[in-house]
């Protein structure tokens, strides 16, 4: 017989724990049929940037100002004109996306503050999302600005978005906390139905020719999954909320691991960008392959299994661990 796929994340019930994340691959309706063709039990939408409710709530209040005759205000913040995804088109691209394929279909909000999120989680709601991933991206830079403040912020704003709508809610976050165990509780009990670990924050770089900073993007490859892997690991169990991994998912191996620690659901962009939507297709017959070759007859039997709750050492997952792995490293010799 073979193994049973199915899971469930937040509340979803899906077809497989294999989900396909925010990337430009799900900015085209084309490529969302090709992907649910290709076994994504999800999809989750490229993000609705705070920069861009907050370019167009100051484009209609300029227009306002000026008079509906001047139209030319069309100019008016010209350094974002050219990113056309904005929130009527992105609730567009929902509505499209929600006729083009019958898997679930999240959308995603990424901002660092309140602001007007309330209002357009409601019309997330209104145009068919099934979820919503809200990426709290929170990057400190002014010295004045304390850890207590930070994660205040991101709690409220978690807040604000689970009091304006019922879809469930998936928080999206960095590692970088003081406590991450503490505040994905917090997370939660501010109304996150879900986590997704980890956000990728963009790295700037330094062009040493013409001396500007330049932003940067990477993609992520296997070695970067043993991040999410310990933080599942060690909240499984101890936290009520689904878990999602995202972060170094390109194998089967590397989605196995992920639920072994406790995750619901993998997430994928980076694999999905390099080799095209039939990556799903191998990563979910190796997880076949590997199910039935190890007797396990469903991802349900095998979640959790490996979690820090579940081994027989939980300190694995610890400081400990890491002088083990001082003790065995063996420093090659000089050739």
């Amino acid at each position: 017989m073979t193994p049973d796929l199915r899971t469930t994340y937040l509340g979803l019930e899906l077809s497989s724990p294999l989900v396909a994340s925010a990337s430009p691959l799900s900015a085209d309706l084309d490529m969302l049929r090709r992907l649910e063709e290709a076994g994504a039990a999800a999809v989750v939408l490229p993000s609705l940037f705070e920069e861009q409710i907050e370019h167009e709530e100051l484009h209609v209040n300029h227009l306002l100002e000026m008079g509906a005759g001047h139209v030319e205000a069309c100019g008016y913040f010209p350094e974002l004109d050219h990113y056309n995804t904005g929130p009527r088109a992105y609730l567009d691209h929902l509505e499209a996306a929600r006729s083009a394929v019958d898997i679930p279909v999240i959308a995603s909000l990424n901002g660092s503050s309140p602001g007007g999120w309330a209002r357009y989680a409601r019309l997330l709601e209104d145009a068919g999302a099934h979820a919503i991933e809200l990426n709290a991206h929170l990057v400190p830079a002014h010295p004045s600005v304390t850890g207590v403040e930070v994660e205040a912020r991101c709690l409220e704003l978690v807040a604000t978005v689970r009091e304006a709508t019922r879809l469930p809610l998936a928080v999206k976050i960095g590692p970088f906390f003081s406590s991450l165990p503490d505040m994905a509780s917090r997370l939660v009990r501010s109304g996150a139905d879900g986590l997704v670990l980890f956000n990728r924050f963009l790295e700037p770089d330094i062009d040493l020719e013409t001396l500007e900073v330049t932003p940067t993007l990477h993609l992520s490859t296997s070695e970067e999954v043993r991040l999410p892997l310990r933080w599942i690991a060690i909240l499984h169990g101890r936290v009520s909320c689904s878990l999602a991994a995202t972060t170094g998912v390109h194998e089967a191996a590397d989605a196995l691991k992920l639920l072994l620690a406790g995750a619901d659901v993998t997430m994928m962009a980076s694999a999905l960008i390099r080799h095209g939507p039939d990556r799903l297709r191998a990563v979910r017959e190796g997880i076949v392959a590997w199910l039935e070759e190890h007797e396990y007859d469903s991802v349900a039997q095998l979640r959790g299994s490996m979690s820090q709750r579940s081994v027989t050492d939980p300190g694995d997952y610890e400081r400990a661990n890491y002088m083990k792995a001082l003790a065995g490293y063996v420093v090659a010799e000089p050739r």
